[in-house]
Parts: C-alpha cells; sequence; structure tokens
C-alpha cells in the first residue's frame, strides 16, 4: 500500500525527474528595445541579435551581443545592408550570416532582400557574401535557416503577395557558393521552424498561405532527401521559436490565429515529441531564440500587450542522468489513437494512468512483464500522466497524449 501511495505522488509532480533542469529563468532584458521579427544567432559564448521592428515600426539594423555570465548586452557593429525584417540568420565555423528578409513594415510597399552578410566576431565586422539566389533572384523573405554539415540551409519562404517558396539553398562558405538542393516535401510554406541536430537538419509547421501546418521533416545533407517524421504533437503554428540543446529539438511559442507559449521537444531516437514546461514568459510570435553551452535564451516577439524586450534562459532535462529504465523503455506511439505499446528493460509491477487534475484513469497491478499493451480508446483526447512502478522499486513517469 505504501508503494501505492508513493506512486501516486509522483504522478501529481509529472516528470519529476526533468523538474529540476526542465525550467525557465527570467534574464535581463533586451537592451536594444522592444522589437518583432528579428533574428538570433550564436558563436562561441555570445548569442547575437539583430534587425527587426521596434514599437514605432521602424526597421532595424543594429547588432546585439549577449554575455550569459554577466547577463548584459552590449551594441556591436550595425549590419550594412539594408534595415530589415523576417530576414534569416545562421552560424558556420565561427562566423555569423545574415540575410534575405524585406525592408519595410508593408510588404506591398518593401522591397524583398537578397543580399547575405558574414559577421566576424573577431574583428566585430561584416562582409557581404555572395547574393541568395532563390525565388528567381528576387529575394524571399519569411524564410528558414539552418546549419547542417558546416553549410548553411535556407529553405521556404514568401516572395510576393500570394508566392510561396519550397526551395532549399545549400550555402557553402568556404567556397562562398549557393546551390540548389531538394525542395521542401511540405509544399510551398512560410514562416516556417527549423534547428539542426548532428549533421541534419529538421525543418516544419508554418503556413501555406493562411493554412498553418503541423507535418515535420528531416533533411539529410548527405543524400540530399527529406524523410517525414512525426508530425508536431502541439498545435499548428508560424511565427515559433526553434533551436536545439543535447540532440534535441525544441519548438516554442508561435501563432495558430491566437498567441501560444509552450514548449516541446523532439527526441529524433524515438521519433517522439513531448511537452516540456510553458515558456517562462508571456505568449508571443515572431521572437528570437539562441543557444549558448546547452541553453536556450528565448525572448522578443509580440504578445497580447505588444511587442517584448524581455528574455528567458531554458535549462533542459539533464539527459545524462537519466537511469538506465529510462534509457530502456519505449512508449509508442506517443501520441496514440486506441492502443499503446510498453516495451522496457526491467519487468514492469504496477503500472496508473491519471488525467492533468490527478484523477486515476486507469490501474493494472502485478503484471511482470516487460511488453505490454494498453487499451485507451475508452478515454477522452488529452494529455495524461503514467507512473510505472518495476519490480527492483524503479519508477518511471511519462507524459502520454491521447488524440
Amino acid at each position: 500500500m505504501k508503494k501505492r501511495a508513493y506512486l501516486i505522488l509522483v504522478c501529481l509532480l509529472p516528470m519529476l525527474t526533468f523538474s529540476q533542469y526542465n525550467q525557465w529563468t527570467k534574464k535581463a532584458d533586451f537592451t536594444g528595445g522592444k522589437r518583432e521579427r528579428a533574428v538570433a544567432f550564436s558563436i562561441g559564448d555570445f548569442g547575437y541579435v539583430c534587425s527587426g521592428v521596434d514599437t514605432s515600426e521602424t526597421l532595424m539594423k543594429d547588432l546585439w551581443q549577449y554575455d550569459p555570465l554577466t547577463d548584459s548586452w552590449m551594441q556591436k557593429a550595425d549590419l550594412p545592408g539594408s534595415a530589415r525584417r523576417n530576414a534569416i540568420a545562421f552560424t558556420v565555423n565561427g562566423k555569423g550570416y545574415v540575410g534575405t528578409g524585406i525592408d519595410h513594415v508593408n510588404a506591398l510597399l518593401g522591397t524583398k532582400l537578397k543580399d547575405l552578410w558574414e559577421y566576424d566576431p573577431a574583428t566585430n565586422s561584416w562582409t557581404q557574401k555572395a547574393d541568395f539566389p532563390g525565388s528567381g533572384g528576387n529575394g524571399i523573405y519569411f524564410a528558414t535557416a539552418f546549419s547542417a554539415d558546416n553549410k548553411g540551409y535556407i529553405c521556404g519562404g514568401k516572395w510576393g503577395p500570394n508566392l510561396y517558396s519550397s526551395q532549399l539553398w545549400e550555402y557553402k562558405p568556404s567556397s562562398d557558393q549557393w546551390i540548389q538542393r531538394a525542395n521542401f516535401p511540405g509544399g510551398v510554406r512560410y514562416q516556417l521552424s527549423s534547428f539542426s541536430i548532428g549533421n541534419q537538419g529538421f525543418v516544419g509547421l508554418g503556413a501555406n498561405q493562411d493554412i498553418y501546418k503541423k507535418d515535420f521533416y528531416r533533411y539529410n545533407p548527405g543524400s540530399n532527401q527529406w524523410t517525414q517524421i512525426a508530425d508536431f504533437i502541439g498545435s499548428e503554428r508560424g511565427g515559433a521559436c526553434s533551436f536545439s540543446i543535447n540532440n534535441r529539438g525544441f519548438i516554442c511559442l508561435g501563432t495558430n490565429g491566437g498567441l501560444l507559449g509552450d514548449l516541446i521537444e523532439y527526441n529524433p531516437i524515438l521519433n517522439e515529441w513531448e511537452i516540456r514546461c510553458a515558456y517562462g514568459g508571456s505568449e508571443r510570435k515572431n521572437a528570437i531564440s539562441f543557444v549558448i553551452n546547452e541553453r536556450a535564451f528565448v525572448g522578443l516577439g509580440k504578445g497580447y500587450s505588444g511587442k517584448k524586450a524581455s528574455i528567458q534562459e531554458y535549462a533542459a532535462p539533464d539527459y545524462a542522468a537519466l537511469t538506465d529504465v529510462e534509457l530502456s523503455s519505449q512508449i509508442f506511439p506517443n501520441p496514440c489513437v486506441g492502443m499503446l505499446q510498453i516495451k522496457t528493460g526491467e519487468t514492469i509491477q504496477e503500472l496508473q494512468l491519471f488525467d492533468v487534475l490527478g484523477k486515476s484513469c486507469l490501474s493494472k497491478i502485478g503484471i511482470h512483464s516487460n511488453n505490454i499493451t494498453l487499451d485507451l480508446s475508452h478515454l477522452p483526447s488529452g494529455v495524461y500522466h503514467m507512473n510505472i512502478l518495476f519490480v527492483h522499486g524503479q519508477t518511471l513517469q511519462k507524459q502520454i497524449i491521447i488524440k
């Protein structure tokens, strides 16, 4: 009886093993003022924010450096090109790259940009590189960018009032050359999100005109091939933040018509998404994110009360501290529709499933198996918390989503 009481108590603190690290901490506000539609990148121990739109609807071209050790911002050399919004940024080999975008708050009055600039932190200087040749050389905005295999990639975007792109272009800094690669398989798309894990890129979400999407794809630069991965489990959205930490991908904030404040993690080994703790500040869209030493910094953007200057730091779960039973357990598919499979390296003794209010929805005692199938078709759609007790006393907590 004591074991069961303990198991229920653990359930009321879902993902207890992650709680010490899975958290947000408020940091110093961005010194450049409130703004949205900026870009960000990181080099070494510093983060950088550039461009965007301020509270007077003025487009910006300033560059700011963030030092996490002093929690402070320092202005650096301005981007030499036009002030802009909805540009792209990526980092390759210790240099930052900023380019494309549009030079007016009103897209009908603005010029779409195709220039690319390289920032060298050692000299605090910019160098213009080869123009982005995509979309017929007409420039692009609302695209997404990631870096993989020592190259930068630009995907999707918008190049006219009703003109959208599915193109993927690779930029090779060593030769200052662009090469068109296989088109994004999700079709024309803008307001996409992307991150990289290892030498592969992950791209998804965004909108096809006014329809928000939740599909996601993995790109392999070596084979120039796309592979569809598990659909994003949160709401379809555009204008989200994305980043990667410890070989996991993260999607945060964004808009699906309203504003969102959630954080959802992708595990490429299990091909599975999991909800993490909600953003530490208010809901917003068109924010920025950068990663320094496996810590993410997310902020700026536009919320319900207007543009923001606030920044939050995210500390991801300590994956290295996971127990053997956590690493050897597979619970799939998650999200599930009806049937859920559980395979573990240890023998399961008891299993409990609770809803978000802590009400017991399922209880199995005396299982004595490491491979079981659960029929959850009688339960309504929603988020649930599962607790498993193994015969040797270990416990495992897992969040389950039922569609």
